[in-house]
């Protein structure tokens, strides 16, 4: 069994320590630790983290493996700090099925750079017609919790309790994508100011706020878990509150570029910034901060949406809507949140590793940097300065909107169970 002492990291961004770790797990935690016959990581300036865990990834495997496969995808999360994502359903086929999520979870497996817990579909080939099979899917080799039609909104809303109903038998969530269809119908931007100069179709923000109600009551009512997916509004931020006032069992995340773009970006046309929920305004995104600085939405999650290159390089109304975001996610994070005061490392930490593996009831992700526990570490520099530069991307597909960009930060080392998957910032 191979060992590895990671020297002199700020835990958290706080102590420095030394970390030994010894095969599978972390084996001690202290000043001056004895490195034997370990591999040394000199880790002076760096912030150790638990590894990252993404609630929402599209991996596009099987069916699309020219926009991405659960190999590079897993890469490009291994070099973005990430131990674990959550691939979404909206594959072809669907992952409606154990067949399905079974084949998706072995590939995870075989990748080796990341562990991969697939979401399972909501209904039946992404429809929202008949309930897809929820039981078979958890009961398979994959063991799924979380179960979402991503893409597509559950929008009927007597399927949507009865989803709701029978994951509540084994403590599963329903991971709602919330968007009303009839209120966003040739919908390509936000509904505003710069939608209505721009002559674009807007997409209201209410759109997403009026779900997000309903869902939270039917939560309530059924006594089930219900997690919405890349929210993006202040009215929606204000939603998830009062229905954690409530006590309800009512969980939320946000997207990285939901964080850090706005609208305004629109201006220039380009299809890079074209994507599902579309970026709001200034004032959307500082409620979205504040809301993930005061715990009011639980998680970041990526929603990487990887696409070829055809798909994005076209006038604005034929492009998809998507952005790839696992290698870039904790740099934004580090500056809107970090830089910003709104969070320490610790409470990024929590927010990008805690947080979602407790949502998504993943064993061995999430867990303290302390003796005995699994070692899925990342290492961070948070000094370091780049612009970003997709070709160096591990990702199949290139579209983001930061090229060019810098930002702040660089994951030096990710550990998966004790085996170095990235050192010095490359793959191994």
């Amino acid at each position: 069994m191979s060992k590895t002492l990671v020297r002199g990291a700020r835990i958290l961004g706080g102590e420095v320590q030394d970390v030994l770790i010894d095969g599978e797990t972390v084996a001690a935690v202290g000043t001056g630790l004895d490195a034997g016959d370990a591999t040394v990581v000199e880790a002076a300036g760096l912030v150790l983290l638990p590894g990252l865990v993404d609630l929402h990834t599209h991996l596009r495997e099987p069916g699309r493996e020219d926009s991405e496969t659960v190999l590079t995808g897993t890469k490009a999360a291994a070099v973005g700090g990430f131990t674990a994502v959550h691939a979404m359903a909206n594959t072809f086929p669907v992952a409606d099925t154990a067949g399905v999520v079974e084949q998706v979870w072995r590939l995870g497996r075989e990748s080796g750079y990341c562990d991969v817990q697939p979401v399972g579909a909501v209904t039946v080939g992404l429809e929202g017609k008949h309930l897809a099979e929820l039981g078979a899917m958890h009961d398979s080799a994959a063991n799924v919790r979380v179960f979402s039609d991503d893409g597509k909104c559950v929008d009927d809303a007597v399927i949507m309790r009865r989803a709701l109903e029978y994951v509540k038998a084994f403590d599963g969530v329903i991971a709602q994508h919330a968007q009303e269809p009839r209120l966003t119908e040739g919908a390509q931007m936000n509904e505003g100011v710069v939608s209505a100069e721009l002559g674009l179709g807007g997409w209201p923000a209410v759109a997403e706020e009026s779900i997000i109600a309903r869902d939270v009551l039917l939560a309530a009512h059924v006594g089930s878990r219900v997690h919405i997916c890349h929210l993006s509004t202040a009215g929606s931020v204000e939603l998830v509150r009062w229905a954690k006032s409530k006590g309800w069992n009512v969980t939320a995340e946000v997207t990285p570029h939901h964080l850090l773009l706005t609208d305004e970006l629109v201006r220039t046309y380009n299809p890079v910034y074209k994507v599902n929920p579309p970026l709001r305004t200034e004032a959307d995104v500082l409620a979205l901060r504040a809301a993930l600085a005061d715990g009011t939405i639980d998680c970041v999650a990526t929603d990487h949406a990887p696409h070829p290159h055809e798909d994005k390089d076209c006038e604005w109304a034929a492009a998809a809507m998507g952005m790839v975001g696992l290698e870039t996610a904790l740099s934004v994070v580090q500056q809107t949140m970090v830089e910003t005061g709104l969070l320490d490392w610790a409470g990024v930490a929590d927010r990008m590793s805690v947080r979602p593996a407790r949502i998504g009831r993943l064993e061995g992700h999430g867990r303290p940097v302390s003796a005995g526990e699994p070692a899925n570490l990342t290492l961070v520099d948070p000094a370091y300065r780049g612009a970003v530069d997709p070709t160096g991307f591990a990702s199949r597909s290139r579209n983001t909107p930061y090229e060019g960009r810098e930002l702040p930060g660089r994951v030096t080392h990710t550990f998966l169970r004790g085996r170095a998957t990235v050192v010095d910032g490359n793959l191994t």
